[in-house]
């Protein structure tokens, strides 16, 4: 996000903490969809992530008398989905396996184009999403907060906790497994 928009972001967040609700309004259409799609990446269902994402906003909420405009809102906010995922992973001790259905799943899905120009679409796209959920945790989240929410590595290290250096690190090992991955 760029200086303008997280500056009007801290002001919209200062106005919904001085009781303006259509700030909140406005911070909320123009961060659910960012955060929904990290959520569902993080989660891989649905479920779940619905409940989290519900979860987060609730949190955001309940936090809002305390605000203070020390992080960009956008960083702050997956900070606190950060820590969520955090919570939730200490206390599963693993990551939810995908559906045993899921490769049937997706050979239903319809087809707008040609059968072969969908299958190889269809094929990148889950090699590409199986070389992810490969990654170890640090490395994927770092990875969707930079090429999903096109994050600084900055903000990326306020998300998670850790400096610029250790998200510059994860994010090189991230893409050098996956370019790996891909090209067997």
């Amino acid at each position: 996000m760029n200086p303008g928009t997280d500056a009007n972001d801290d002001l919209l967040m200062l106005a919904w903490v001085g009781g303006d609700a259509v700030a909140f309004e406005t911070l909320y259409a123009r961060h659910r969809g960012p955060l929904y799609r990290f959520l569902m990446r993080q989660l891989r269902n649905q479920a779940l992530a619905d409940e989290f994402f519900q979860d987060v906003w609730q949190r955001v909420i309940a936090a809002r008398e305390g605000w203070k405009p020390e992080a960009a809102f956008s960083t702050w906010l997956f900070r606190i989905a950060h820590n969520r995922l955090n919570d939730h992973w200490r206390a599963a001790k693993h990551r939810p396996p995908a559906p045993d259905d899921a490769d049937e799943r997706a050979a239903r899905v319809a087809d707008p184009t040609t059968p072969e120009r969908e299958l190889s679409d269809f094929e990148q796209r889950r090699r590409l999403q199986r070389a992810l959920e490969e990654l170890p945790d640090e490395q994927r989240e770092v990875l969707l907060l930079r090429l999903e929410q096109e994050l600084s590595l900055e903000e990326i290290g306020a998300i998670t906790g850790v400096g610029r250096e250790t998200v510059k690190s994860r994010l090189r090992y991230a893409m050098d497994k996956l370019r790996q991955r891909l090209n067997e």
